[in-house]
């Protein structure tokens, strides 16, 4: 089992970004994923999942911004950050049971 993360970069506040989840070795869409973030000098921060049946969650900071989606041909699970603030800024890990991403870097700079 496997999760890489991609999509990571330099965004002004305000702006969008979109992050993926690339599983190998188990179907995403059987699995819940969650999105972590951790923060500059914080330990990590759950920040929304998605349940194998399609349910999604969001942290309170989140809701209304972020939004997940599944891609089940590509075996991918998205977030896509809008209205980004600076305190979105941080490390994005997606992570299922059992596995961890390495992380994709967010900055939010004006």
């Amino acid at each position: 089992v496997q999760l890489v993360e991609s999509g990571g970069g330099s965004v002004q506040p305000g702006g969008s970004l979109r992050l993926s989840c690339g599983g190998t070795g188990f179907n995403i869409r059987d699995s819940d994923i969650s999105w972590l973030r951790q923060a500059p000098g914080k330990g990590h921060q759950w920040i929304a999942g998605t349940s194998a049946d399609g349910t999604s969650q969001y942290r309170d900071s989140a809701k209304g911004r972020f939004i997940t989606a599944r891609d089940n041909t590509h075996n991918t699970m998205d977030l896509q950050l809008n209205e980004i603030v600076p305190e979105d800024t941080g490390v994005y890990y997606c992570a299922t049971e059992g596995a961890w991403g390495q992380g994709t870097q967010v900055t939010v700079s004006s």
